[in-house]
């Protein structure tokens, strides 16, 4: 099959063909229709790193063709979203459904001693988060892939897997929105827009978004924003403060820069929580006061894929984009081919690019 693979840091995604195993014991093999671009695959190809040579790509949608012997949550034919939530099912974690912190996440992938999954050339190519969905098919444990109806189209299905996982589920999984709650994100990127529409789900009364680019300000607005602040022409926290009277009781910071952090947080109000999802930097991170956090029961909380299941949110979130009530459309604003992955990754340096997906993997 054809794949994209990244040989080395800084080296890009160059398609070569590779060899794909056959399916042993829980595994799928999925035929590829849509994949994806996340600035994590970009962060390992250009400075994270990891094994090398890599077919990269986590947000995945496509037809099962082929299981394993033990297979028994899909069966072939099925519509599926992959995601990079890899859990055994049977530790703690896993049996009181906090899936997305499993204990034993390796149990999804083969051992040491097992083939590899995928080879070029005869020698063993690294698959990125149990998944590789830069490729045109893909060999994944059950455990990552969920089913979804076969009506739901594909580029916007692949972005279910995580950066809509990981948005909504902040607000509707981690922070637990309900009605009439006040709710700021912070950061109009694809991700943010998600939790957009996690607060329209669950019923917020104020959705507030800030960013400092106004093309993204006004794309929030298709997702259900109901206030909108350039935090680069006035002074975010009191034009938060001013919208919502008392503070927020939620913040979602999607940027991850220390001083937008400290911000988040003085936009709280008493009881609120800031949630924190996005890193832009090493020195991410936010100080605290102990007794300001005390005084009006405040918390700080760590956000990992929205806290998510990824069997039930998968097809709850194509259930409510198939409803008309979550906005997936404007959030492809470009579909490429496998081929054409650098300059893609390019493309979604301009603020009027949400995200982009491989449909084309001929």
């Amino acid at each position: 099959m054809k794949a994209s693979v990244t040989k080395g840091l800084g080296q890009g995604f160059v398609v070569e063909d590779i060899d794909l195993a056959d399916p042993v014991g829980h595994e799928v093999r999925v035929q590829v229709q849509a994949s994806g671009l996340c600035h994590s695959d970009l962060s390992v190809a250009t400075f994270i790193g990891g094994e090398f040579p890599v077919v990269l790509g986590h947000e995945v949608a496509g037809v099962v063709t082929e299981t394993g012997p033990q297979v028994t949550q899909v069966k072939v034919g099925d519509h599926v979203v992959g995601s990079l939530i890899q859990y055994c099912g049977s530790c703690v974690n896993c049996l009181s459904g906090r899936t997305h912190i499993c204990l034993r996440p390796e149990a999804t992938l083969r051992t040491p001693d097992e083939p590899s999954r995928l080879s070029w050339n005869g020698a063993p190519v690294a698959q990125g988060m149990g998944l590789g969905g830069f490729a045109q098919e893909a060999l994944v444990h059950e455990n990552q892939l969920a089913v979804i109806p076969e009506e739901m189209p594909w580029a916007p299905a692949a972005l279910i897997g995580c950066g809509v996982l990981t948005g909504a589920g902040a607000v509707l999984n981690s922070a637990d929105v309900r009605q009439g709650d006040t709710v700021v994100v912070i950061g109009a990127g694809g991700v943010g827009m998600n939790a957009v529409s996690g607060a329209r789900i669950a019923g917020a009364g104020t959705i507030i978004v800030t960013d400092i680019e106004d093309a993204k300000l006004e794309r929030a607005k298709a997702f259900g924003a109901t206030h909108v602040i350039n935090s680069r022409e006035i002074d975010p926290v009191e034009a938060a403060r001013d919208i919502t009277g008392q503070g927020a009781d939620h913040v979602f910071d999607f940027v991850g820069a220390r001083p937008v952090t400290a911000q988040g947080m003085q936009m709280l109000g008493k009881g609120g929580g800031l949630y924190l999802i996005g890193i832009s930097g090493t020195d991410a991170g936010i100080d605290v006061s102990a007794m300001t956090a005390l005084s009006n029961s405040q918390k700080v909380q760590g956000v990992y894929m929205g806290s998510s299941h990824l069997k039930r949110d998968i097809p709850f979130y194509a259930s409510m984009y198939l409803q008309g009530r979550m906005n997936l459309d404007d959030l492809v604003s470009r579909e490429i081919g496998l081929a054409d992955i650098d300059a893609g990754y390019e493309s979604l340096k301009d603020g009027t690019t949400a995200r982009v997906v491989i449909t084309d993997l001929s």
